[in-house]
């Protein structure tokens, strides 16, 4: 299916048109079909000699209009200009065209109607020649009268080279059905209708409404007024929801894929096709999908501004819009969506800077801009924004721009180094300490950027085992050489101050992995459960307390604190009548891992 909008001309003839290729009037109220203007959106579809299937969704052409016109072109990708050739080109055909133009829609047709009534030639040259300045550019022409028939069968195959160069919709992409239609349905409930441009609905699907964020579920489908259990993008589509009340939805509003998009706020935009951004009014109302919301506009830099949104809507990098003031009754500006997670502007200067970072921005999702500019993020927030993310997580699920990434370990190695001459009896910097140093929003950051030399301890990020404090180092030597002939005679509480192990030497010692500390002044050297084992492993099995201290050659305030820690290493069994034995195996437990 091909959706296609049609905009130009300001009465019934456009609707007579379609009707004429259709078999259905688009004008659904008895007053568009009494005053012969069309007043809201109309539908209606048509099979093409192609053999393509083409949606019309038909926009009022009267000014008074416009913001009708503008939800239902917004989401279409292609539109059929009409223009009567007895009338030629009217300020509502120069409004549309300004529209269209503002959205960037690049595929479209032009009609010369009434070609009865009137030479079609000079109102066709007219339009050709304004819609080539648009995005638009140079389309083809066809003359038709909708009540002699003349020309339909032209139109009709225009129609069908025109559908053939539509791109396909992205039916894997996340669901965003802009709404611009609801209404109950007796015995079926609460049915929205909507352009789907991306992503696939099926039958029985959940998904989130943007506006209050609620889930429903999808009770029925209809495409081009048949029941269907799927439809894929690009279609017109009508979804019977289930869990949501008329009043709770309308027009403006948009099912979402759950987690598939960000609400937005606030969003940067470049301005184009009209007026300097320092010259738009600070207040104006933004079309954008099938919404029409009031925005405050603070300029940035020449062609970038801020726009302040009333409330949340699910946008996306590269989305269009149309800036329009609706007391003037004129298109202000068209709008591409650069950033919809824009950072805050707090200090001086701040607003230029960010003009500056988006001045070679291009309006489309790109993993590595991105990356530049957010430095960190996390991988849904790109991928809710539109972006196809390819970089493997740095933690979790946390993208890094690598540039960045190496600053920061740079950095924390300088903070390991600064804390270690602060607090040297400290070893290393707390976590928590370093996260926080860094402005990292998560701890695991931290840990995945710790690399050799860096380590981490007890929850501390250290220099390694080298990075023992030289004055501690010393005394863990003279440590080790006293206890060179009887590694178990560990040294008397006053012994270890002469040594050099004062309280705070000790424990950074100790979180180093360099001395073993049993209780609190018995301290072995860290092997010393490893020489427990193969000595404790020749006694007879089981053996008592006393026995372990002989033959450790040792003192019992010794033995009882190294055999509990070897009982939780699985070097010895305590047995129920207190007796102990080494596993059955014989084998030498291996070392403890190093504290």
């Amino acid at each position: 299916m091909r959706v296609i909008a049609t905009a130009g001309h300001v009465d019934h003839g456009k609707s007579t048109l379609i009707q004429a290729l259709t078999g259905t009037h688009p004008d659904r109220l008895a007053e568009e079909r009494r005053r012969g203007l069309t007043i809201d959106l109309g539908f209606a579809w048509t099979d093409l000699p192609s053999g393509e299937r083409l949606a019309f969704v038909d926009v009022p052409g009267h000014e008074r209009f416009v913001p009708t016109m503008l939800a239902g072109v917004g989401p279409v990708p292609a539109v059929l200009f009409v223009v009567a050739a007895d009338e030629g080109w009217k300020p509502q055909s120069a409004e549309h065209l300004a529209a269209v133009d503002a959205l960037g829609v690049r595929h479209g047709l032009l009609a010369v109607t009434r070609c009865d009534l009137a030479d079609p030639g000079p109102a066709a040259a007219q339009a050709r020649e304004r819609i080539r300045a648009s995005t638009l550019g140079g389309v083809e022409a066809v003359a038709v009268s909708a009540r002699t028939g003349a020309g339909l069968a032209e139109l009709r195959a225009a129609l069908g080279r025109l559908a053939a160069r539509l791109p396909d919709g992205d039916a894997g992409a996340p669901v965003r059905l802009w709404i611009d239609r609801a209404f109950t349905v007796r015995g079926s409930g609460l049915v929205v209708t909507g352009t789907l441009g991306a992503g696939r609905i099926r039958r029985g699907d959940t998904l989130v409404t943007a506006r209050s964020g609620r889930s429903v579920r999808v009770r029925a489908l209809q495409a081009l007024g048949e029941e269907t259990g799927s439809v894929g993008a690009t279609a017109r589509v009508a979804v019977n929801l289930r869990g949501l009340g008329k009043e709770s939805t309308g027009r403006g509003d948009a099912l979402l894929t759950p987690d598939g998009f960000l609400p937005c706020l606030h969003c940067d935009v470049r301005v184009h096709g009209g007026a300097p951004a320092a010259e738009l009014p600070r207040t104006a109302v933004a079309h954008i999908g099938s919404a029409a919301v009031p925005v405050r506009v603070r300029p940035l830099g020449a062609d970038i501004v801020r726009l302040t949104l009333p409330e949340p809507l699910p946008l996306r990098i590269g989305d269009r819009a149309v800036l329009r003031d609706p007391g003037l009754r004129r298109v202000l500006a068209g709008l591409t969506v650069l950033d919809p997670r824009p950072p805050d502007l707090r200090r001086r200067g701040a607003a230029a800077r960010r003009a500056g970072e988006l001045a070679g921005a291009r309006g489309a999702p790109d993993e590595a801009a991105e990356l530049r500019r957010r430095l960190l993020v996390r991988r849904g927030e790109l991928t809710a924004l539109g972006v196809v993310v390819r970089t493997a997580p740095v933690a979790d699920d946390w993208l890094a721009e690598p540039a960045h990434w190496s600053a920061l370990r740079a950095r924390l190695a300088e903070l390991v180094a600064a804390y270690r001459s602060e607090r040297p009896a400290e070893g290393g910097i707390p976590l928590e300490t370093a996260r926080q140093r860094l402005g990292l929003p998560s701890a695991a950051l931290v840990e995945a950027l710790v690399a050799p030399p860096l380590r981490m301890s007890r929850g501390r990020v250290t220099a390694g085992p080298d990075s023992l404090p030289t004055a501690v180092a010393d005394a863990v030597r003279r440590l080790a050489a006293e206890l060179a002939g009887r590694p178990f005679a560990a040294p008397r509480a006053g012994r270890l101050p002469e040594l050099g192990l004062g309280r705070s030497e000790l424990a950074a010692a100790a979180r180093h992995g360099a001395v073993l500390r049993l209780a609190e002044h018995v301290v072995l050297l860290p092997d010393a459960p490893r020489l427990a084992a193969e000595r404790l492993s020749g006694l007879d099995q089981p053996f008592t307390v006393g026995a372990a201290s002989r033959a450790l050659d040792t003192a019992r305030r010794v033995t009882v604190p190294l055999l509990e820690h070897c009982d939780g290493q699985g070097i010895t069994q305590l047995l129920p009548d207190k007796r102990r034995r080494c596993p059955p195996s014989g084998r030498p437990a291996p070392a403890p891992a190093r504290p």
